[in-house]
């Protein structure tokens, strides 16, 4: 990873109950989604095991650059899934966007 590209990471908790057919749905239509948007790259799906937080899963992705970020952002896919199924079905977010500092 250079000083150019971002990680983008959100940790959240769903509206559904844990291990419902729902959030396993949700989980699964996140990751092929998401990652099947071109300038996404090493999309990860992480469940959350810290009893600090009240989150309970996390997707992190990476993009080379700003404009593949911003690209990200503006996508069809992306936009959709945020409108239909992220704002509908997720109780609490945390996001993070950040680039390699070194």
């Amino acid at each position: 990873m250079d000083n150019q590209s971002i990680i983008h990471s959100v940790i959240f908790k769903l509206k559904h109950e844990q291990g419902s057919i729902e959030e396993v749905r949700f989980i699964e239509d996140g990751r092929s989604i998401l990652s099947s948007i071109p300038v996404v790259q090493n999309f990860r799906v992480y469940q959350q095991v810290s009893p600090k937080n009240d989150f309970d899963f996390g997707f992190s992705m990476e993009f080379a650059n700003e404009n593949d970020y911003e690209a990200y952002n503006v996508h069809p896919l992306h936009e959709k899934f945020v409108n239909e199924r992220w704002i509908v079905e997720v109780d609490s977010f945390l996001e993070i966007d950040y680039r390699n500092k070194d």
